[in-house]
């Protein structure tokens, strides 16, 4: 029997690995000196310092001052991370009618924002246009770039292919080489779903264990365990939009029929609404509904406690998060089981954005 072959452990793997370790701890408590950084990661002090001089030296991390905690000796020399070290720019492509870009800082702040009217684009002149939009975003960078994050509809691998994107005509699109070769610079290109997940753990203080649903041109949904995205065997984790729950429903841009999509999805529940306004919040409780019939075997087989819906304020509203959590709380209670937690996101509409920016910050930094 073959067995895989495995790389070793180079010494530039361990000291990257620690160099994230060091940095994730000052981008989370600018109140640290070089020795509380050594108690927190379990560091040598000799190591720390290293690390720490390293970073300075690449402007990631500056000398804040002193400590004011009463300490025998010398006072110590506090840390701080610094956003302006470098900046990020970030594309969404989740919405059905725009793309979004823009660069931000290291804390995930927008410095410059830009908006592209799709009118329709698929296929090339969507691409078109996404190249167009990460050069110009390339421009108005201030501050030497760390990367570009993308979220993107669709299933993609690992190394940022879009394998297929129904709602955009895209499929075994290589989005992350392209752009590569386009800006010379870091891209990442994940799922948009995926990448709010991102978003919410590292702007909102999510838990460790969670779903974000987003809810846009699609259903999407982005899985976090133990902090790591969950990706899938075929990188489809998550694709719960097209998960059939209604076989007498209408017929899916996929090709099946009754999918979740059908129903939740921004342009399905717009357009129901458009028809009957007066049943406006009748809609959203069905369609909230269907969202926690596709969620509660998740949620049980996982044990998940948190989830998170993100889409327009208009359709994440409380007909839909009632019924999906009642929906949910019904099929999987249980005397072991907390309360569920089902909210709507806060990060409003720039929850892609931030999150393409937290996937470079991962990627590049290591700080997740």
């Amino acid at each position: 029997m073959q067995y895989p072959i495995r790389r070793k452990l180079r010494p530039e793997d361990a000291r990257r690995s620690n160099l994230a370790l060091v940095l994730q701890a000052i981008y989370n408590d600018s109140q640290l000196s070089r020795a509380d950084l050594a108690r927190a990661t379990g560091l040598t002090k000799v190591t720390v310092s290293d690390l720490v001089a390293e970073l300075i030296a690449t402007d990631l991390v500056q000398e804040s001052g002193t400590s004011d905690q009463p300490r025998p000796g010398k006072p110590s020399t506090l840390l701080a991370f610094n956003p302006a070290a470098r900046d990020i720019l970030a594309i969404d492509l989740s919405a059905r009618d725009q793309l979004r870009g823009a660069v931000l800082s290291l804390r995930g702040e927008p410095i410059v924002t830009r908006v592209r009217p799709l009118d329709g684009a698929v296929g090339v002149d969507a691409l078109v246009a996404a190249r167009e939009l990460a050069v110009e975003l390339r421009t108005a960078a201030t501050h030497p770039v760390l990367g570009l994050g993308i979220g993107t509809p669709g299933t993609v691998d690992t190394t940022g292919t879009v394998l297929s994107a129904p709602n955009l005509h895209w499929h075994n699109l290589p989005l992350q080489q392209l752009l590569h070769d386009d800006l010379g610079l870091p891209v990442r290109v994940e799922n948009d779903a995926n990448v709010a997940a991102l978003a919410e753990r590292r702007f909102a203080g999510a838990p460790e264990d969670l779903v974000r649903v987003q809810l846009s041109r699609g259903v999407g949904a982005g899985l976090v365990v133990g902090g790591r995205l969950v990706h899938g065997a075929a990188s489809d984790a998550g694709e719960i939009g097209h998960v059939v729950i209604d076989e007498a429903g209408g017929v899916c841009g996929c090709g099946k029929v009754g999918c979740l999509e059908t129903w939740a999805s921004v342009p399905a529940l717009t357009s129901r609404i458009e028809a009957a306004p007066d049943r406006r919040d009748e809609l959203l409780t069905e369609a909230g509904h269907r969202l926690g019939l596709a969620l509660a075997p998740v949620v049980g087989m996982l044990g998940l406690q948190h989830i998170v819906i993100g889409g327009p304020a208009r359709i994440a509203s409380a007909p839909l998060l009632d019924a999906a959590r009642t929906c949910i709380a019904d099929r999987t209670r249980s005397e072991f089981r907390p309360d569920l937690e089902l909210t709507a996101s806060t990060l409003g509409a720039d929850a892609v954005l931030l999150g393409a920016a937290a996937l470079v910050l991962l990627g590049e930094l290591g700080v997740g």
